[in-house]
């Protein structure tokens, strides 16, 4: 299945896609895996990835919107289903190197369960 959807076998998000790494999965579906950071930030901090693989925000809205869309719709429905909708939320994009974006599969950050600080660094 994962490599008819843009499968990297050097990628983890890819990988944990696929199942071959585990991950503590609280959200999916035919487009979307949402899985908790390991290294947390707040007390919900949660990443949001498309199934297919791509490197960034800025190409899957390009080549693929419709998972961009069903990225953003995720987002909010992990916040609701994490009970940090109502109080607020922060979603992260981290887009290049120089964004420290450190994975290079298209991936939100969904923050939560604290108040977050200005500007955030």
């Amino acid at each position: 299945m994962a490599k008819d959807r843009g499968f990297d076998p050097d990628c983890i998000f890819c990988k944990i896609v696929a199942g071959e790494i585990p991950a503590e999965i609280v959200r999916q579906d035919d487009a979307t895996v949402a899985f908790r950071d390991l290294d947390a930030q707040a007390p919900v901090h949660v990443l949001v990835i498309p199934r297919h693989h791509v490197p960034n925000v800025g190409a899957l809205a390009s080549e693929r919107p419709e998972d961009a869309v069903a990225l953003l719709d995720a987002v909010r429905e992990v916040a609701a289903q994490e009970g940090i909708d109502e109080g607020g939320y922060r979603s992260v994009f981290n887009t290049g190197p120089d964004a420290h974006q450190t994975v290079f599969h298209a991936h939100v950050h969904v923050l939560g369960g604290r108040a977050m600080t200005w500007p955030p660094g």
